[in-house]
């Protein structure tokens, strides 16, 4: 006897799954974020002047805080500019 298929019998694909890198900053052993970096800083502001989140930075919780209050001391001291170019 034939087995008839189903509808829902295909194959679902299945999904990488990717290992996280590792943190940046603690690979390089930088235990604290400084606002006077600006080449680490504009790493991660965006072409409009946002800041870029954890996901797409790879950074730990605690390095995403320092960044976050780095850039915004470095805005308000005028070495990094609030809206992008």
């Amino acid at each position: 006897m034939a087995k008839f298929k189903s509808k829902n019998s295909k194959k679902r694909a299945r999904r990488v799954v990717e290992t996280p890198k590792p943190c940046r900053f603690t690979r390089d052993d930088i235990f604290e974020i400084d606002y006077r970096e600006i080449d680490v800083l504009r790493r991660h502001v965006s072409a409009q002047g946002k800041i870029s989140p954890r996901n797409r930075n790879g950074i730990s919780a605690g390095y995403q805080r320092q960044l976050k209050v780095a850039i915004k001391r470095a805005r308000f001291l005028g070495l990094l500019p609030y809206v992008g170019e």
